[in-house]
């Protein structure tokens, strides 16, 4: 199995698990062992799918305002936690290939594995929702028509994703790319680089 099947499947049940309540509330169990890439892969896609519905609450044009900025600060903390975790299995990455010797001609990619595995979630998550769309009783056929050439769509940037992955492993396995961390360094959760925080201190 290639680390995108195995991590397709721990997506898929991430969200089969968090739709048995359907709740942003709901607390994770995580059937995985600590510090394993398992465990890190279903945490991930957990922290996506509990912040997909948040922002589907959000956008709620009746929501109570106070509710929202509560809503809206969650987001934001769920963002900071996305990154966090995301360089976490970049980490996991590089100690996989540290003893790995770069060819002479190696080169560098566009974005760290984990980056990409962070828009494989995010795609699971469009697969699952938009699937449900194609299956509504109260929409129009015209709609579950557009949805299901959607979803190919999507399907396919999946397999697509999966493929790169999986070849970008590949190429660090044999030294064809140099694997580095590319760090988000975000500013506006930190009091020390968001003006309007430090500021008022």
């Amino acid at each position: 199995m290639t680390f995108t099947e195995q991590g397709n499947l721990i997506f898929r049940r991430v969200i089969d698990d968090y739709h048995l309540t359907d709740n942003v509330d709901t607390p994770i169990h995580n059937p995985y062992q600590r510090d394993s890439i398992e465990y890190s892969l279903y945490l991930k896609c957990w922290i996506d799918t509990v912040q997909w519905h948040l922002e589907d609450i959000i956008r709620d044009p009746h929501i109570n305002p106070v509710e929202a900025l509560e809503i809206k600060r969650r987001i934001d903390h769920s963002n900071q936690d996305r990154t966090d975790l995301v360089e976490e299995i970049d980490a996991y990455f590089r100690k996989l290939y540290s003893d790995v010797a770069p060819l002479p001609h190696a080169r560098l990619n566009t974005e760290s594995p984990a980056w990409a595995v962070d828009r494989l979630s995010i795609l699971a998550l469009k697969i699952y929702h938009m699937q449900e769309q194609t299956q509504r009783s109260d929409a129009s056929e015209e709609h579950k028509a557009r949805c299901r050439q959607k979803l190919d769509v999507l399907l396919e940037q999946q397999r697509d994703l999966s493929t790169a992955i999986d070849q970008l492993l590949d190429d660090y396995q044999a030294g064809r790319k140099v694997m580095k961390v590319y760090r988000q360094m975000k500013m506006y959760n930190d009091p020390s680089t968001n003006p309007v925080l430090y500021a008022k201190q």
